[in-house]
């Protein structure tokens, strides 16, 4: 089904509607299900509790919660009468103070007993705390809110232009934006990535992204969920543990960063049973490029295709993605699925296919723009383009190739290198598992190319090895002048690889 021909949902009260009532639409390891009659029940018992506490539409809630499927059904119906702010669990008292402070959060909610410092930055700073008591026997996600509070707001559903996520970028190279994405953004956003990959009411999907995050909100849970499907909620992602609720879940499919799709594959040849049991329809990645090399992977161990998606926050996640039917190129992010995707250079001129130059996206997924910062929304914005900040290609059928971020290509004296074509090239390499090129500083040149290594079990491979199999390929300036042996490389909260800063952590 197109994007075009699906239609259009503009409230998340709305996007949840289609789920028959006595289906399944949350599932976790372990417990019974909440069925979708059961989710638009919490979700209107949840906006008539919050509203009695004084909490309501454009007011901002702060979420603590463990990934799960409380966290799901309790970002959905906040959402779906306020504003919600899902927040890291794993944050330390000063980022909470910061990031609850900054989205100016009027309520934190936590679970009964919560332990975090968030609970006492709350009390600090006059936040109310809403507790969220679980009630597994109502099903997976059930729940149960109390406060103390009470108060006048504005009540009932939220409408189409009411800001239903706020979320703060990475912050990788300045502070944090918040980036304010409204009832339309979200639930037109769900309905693009639901029409890409043909979710229908017999999905189920198994949820291993963290719930703090675009990924796995809108393409783990509301995309699903959307179509009727179901979601299994696990705790978060466990290499250990993926088989036994693939076991458990019997999903239909799932989604993940390619950091986790290798670690999937690294226990794949001890499961192939489970795998043959449980037959994917497709498999999705996202977040960052899935190196071909892996696609091939993936695909000859679950004999299912794998859907390579781009998307960032800024876009409600969905931008791009290969087709489940038709050509996938790999390398390539695929087509323009939900946004206009287009070409601009420096100038601000959108480029004919097959030149390179900055991805530039605008539709009805895309923020309006980011919150009490101008400055920052007069370089994001061109001629009603918003600047994604990646460099890329779209070839004559259409198809979008990244070239690099922008901020990560490497200046080498002057010559341009994007680590992420040294990355393919070190990925066919015998004895590589997993790598990612940064650049290190250079007191004459700038920057100067590394990469940070891992290798497969068993296999060893020296620097010089290394530098020989790039040079046989690549321009000499592009070898990297200095390998690291890790047997992990440190990632970003989400599971990604992040090159910004990874010189630094690396004591480079």
């Amino acid at each position: 089904m197109s994007t075009q021909s699906r239609a259009r949902c503009a409230t998340l009260i709305e996007l949840m509607a289609k789920g028959a009532d006595g289906d399944t639409a949350i599932s976790a390891p372990g417990a019974k299900a909440l069925t979708h009659g059961g989710l638009r029940a919490l979700v209107q018992k949840t906006i008539a509790d919050l509203n009695a506490a004084g909490v309501g539409r454009g007011d901002r809630v702060a979420i603590v919660l463990p990934n799960g499927p409380e966290m799901a059904t309790a970002f959905i119906a906040i959402a779906s009468g306020a504003t919600s702010a899902p927040l890291n669990p794993a944050y330390k008292a000063d980022e909470f103070e910061f990031y609850m402070s900054d989205l100016k959060a009027k309520a934190l909610v936590v679970e009964k007993g919560s332990q975090s410092p968030a609970v006492d930055v709350a009390k600090k700073l006059g936040v109310r705390i809403v507790t969220l008591e679980p009630r597994p026997q109502d099903g997976a996600g059930a729940f149960a809110l109390s406060t103390d509070g009470a108060g006048a707001c504005r009540r009932g559903p939220a409408e189409p232009d009411d800001v239903a996520l706020i979320l703060h970028t990475s912050g990788t190279t300045s502070r944090p934006k918040i980036v304010p994405l409204s009832q339309r953004n979200v639930s037109v956003s769900a309905g693009n990535i639901a029409a890409t990959v043909e979710f229908a009411a017999a999905d189920r999907g198994l949820n291993i992204m963290p719930l703090f995050h675009i990924h796995g909100l809108m393409a783990g849970v509301l995309a699903p969920l959307s179509a009727g499907g179901s979601v299994f909620c696990t705790p978060g992602f466990n290499a250990l543990r993926f088989f036994a609720w693939m076991d458990e879940c019997k999903p239909t499919w799932y989604t993940a960063v390619p950091t986790m799709h290798q670690a999937i594959l690294g226990r794949a040849s001890h499961n192939t049973e489970i795998i043959a049991r449980h037959p994917l329809r497709f498999i999705r990645s996202s977040s960052s490029s899935l190196p071909p090399q892996v696609i091939s992977e993936l695909e000859a161990t679950f004999h299912a295709p794998v859907i390579e998606a781009y998307g960032m926050t800024e876009a409600s996640h969905q931008m791009a993605s290969n087709p489940l039917r038709g050509a996938r190129k790999p390398g390539a992010v695929g087509l323009p699925a939900g946004p206009e995707v287009a070409i601009m250079n420096d100038a601000g001129d959108l480029m004919p296919n097959g030149e390179i130059g900055e991805i530039v996206i605008r539709g009805e997924n895309v923020m309006a723009g980011y919150e009490a910062n101008p400055q920052a929304n007069a370089t994001a914005f061109t001629k009603g383009w918003f600047r994604t900040g990646d460099q890329g290609v779209k070839d004559s059928d259409g198809y979008v190739s990244l070239t690099g971020r922008l901020k990560e290509i490497i200046n080498r004296g002057g010559e341009k290198i994007s680590p992420r074509e040294v990355d393919e090239v070190l990925m066919d390499h015998p004895a590589v598992r997993q790598v990612v090129v940064f650049a290190v500083k250079h007191d004459k040149l700038g920057e100067d190319v590394a990469a940070a290594v891992v290798l497969r079990d068993g296999a060893n491979a020296t620097e010089q090895e290394i530098r020989e199999f790039v040079g046989k390929r690549l321009a000499a300036y592009k070898v990297p002048r200095k390998v690291l042996f890790l047997e992990q490389i440190p990632l970003g909260a989400t599971g990604k690889l992040q090159r910004i800063g990874l010189a630094e952590k690396l004591g480079l």
